[in-house]
């Protein structure tokens, strides 16, 4: 049975969505932009049957059971909102909206009309992130007490960096630690359980005439399985790239090195990921960094829903990895929002919960 996906978004969704839901048996039926015409020239470029300007249009003409979401966080809301009333199943990007409030109507909307609604937080589907998940959850590290992620990056260096107007507009949910942070708040979720404090300073190390949201953030943290850990990260680093994972117990240490999962004990390091190098940084025309790792997790991401739509009622495939849901993408809002809060009042601030939520963590104590 051929399904049929909408994808909303002609940048990340055009580079990214639309070869992975391709690449994980979906037809793209469609592809919805802001320009009619210039929608319709991408989509005929890269082989997608029609371009529209409008998402209602599109569901209408193209009968598509599938919308994913690559637009701007202040649009998120609006455009799930019209799938979900439409009955349509959504994959979401990150951040999943401006504000709690949003993401918890959001939530509800999807859970009520009994739909699949998943946050494209792809990199669950990184085989490293994956084997780093599995260590903690087998008891390989023990009790986990100590994280520690660390990222520099150019690609903010300079003030002229081409970048949509809105990643530095917070208004429209800019900034480096709603565009990348909440991949990793992810993670430590996935990885710990949730969050409940935070001490946090956001900074914009270079100046942006285009607006003032943040490049780069530290986050002192700490969960409610006992483990403290620090986020820190920086757009703005002139010089080679520099990415540090390491989550550390009372059994050993597993961190991630050049792509690959590592495991520390008293007994000695070994390697957790297969014996195959990590995928390369670009692909073949495109000179952004990461796409190939990019599409081969969100390939991922994309086949679990479509196997799940082909297991109505059950599960997709047992076990990990497992796509984050609107309510894990809820949840990490609330830990942005208290983020935001600790570094204006420069004081540790607690993470509220719902009730509503199930976060439970995936270490073995």
């Amino acid at each position: 049975m051929s399904r049929r996906a909408i994808v909303v978004g002609t940048g990340f969704g055009l580079r990214v969505h639309v070869p992975a839901l391709r690449a994980a048996g979906f037809e793209v039926a469609g592809l919805v932009g802001q320009d009619a015409e210039r929608t319709a020239r991408r989509a005929q470029r890269v082989g997608v049957a029609a371009g529209f300007d409008s998402l209602a249009t599109a569901l209408d003409a193209t009968g598509a059971e599938v919308v994913t979401i690559a637009t701007p966080p202040d649009t998120h809301a609006e455009l799930a909102g019209l799938a979900i009333a439409a009955g349509r199943h959504v994959i979401c990007e990150k951040p999943l909206a401006l504000s709690v409030e949003q993401a918890e109507a959001m939530t509800k909307a999807a859970d009520a009309a009994g739909l699949v609604a998943l946050v494209g937080t792809e990199f669950r589907w990184d085989p490293a992130v994956e084997a780093v998940r599995d260590a903690i959850a087998s008891g390989r590290v023990g009790r986990p007490h100590t994280a520690t992620i660390v990222r520099s990056y150019p690609i903010l260096a300079a003030a002229e960096a081409g970048t949509p107007g809105w990643w530095f507009d917070p208004a429209r949910g800019g900034g480096w630690l709603r565009a990348n942070g909440t991949h990793l708040l992810d993670q430590l979720q996935l990885w710990l359980g949730p969050i409940v404090e935070v001490s946090a300073t956001l900074g914009q190390a270079v100046p942006r005439p285009a607006g003032g949201a943040d490049d780069g953030y530290g986050v002192l943290l700490r969960t409610a399985t006992g483990a403290v850990g620090v986020i820190q990260e920086c757009a703005a680093a002139w010089g080679e790239p520099v990415e540090v994972t390491r989550v550390a117990g009372t059994a050993g240490t597993v961190s991630i090195v050049d792509g690959q999962a590592l495991l520390a004990t008293p007994d000695g390091s070994r390697r957790l990921t297969p014996d195959a190098p990590p995928p390369p940084s670009t692909v073949p025309g495109n000179s952004r960094p990461w796409t190939a790792r990019e599409i081969a997790s969100y390939t991922g991401l994309a086949r679990w829903l479509y196997q799940r739509l082909d297991h109505p009622g059950g599960e997709a495939a047992p076990g990990f990895p497992r796509p984050a849901t609107f309510a894990d993408g809820l949840a990490v809002l609330r830990v942005v929002e208290a983020i935001q809060a600790s570094a204006e009042r420069r004081c540790a601030v607690p993470v509220p919960s719902s009730p509503e939520e199930s976060h439970e963590p995936t270490t073995r104590q």
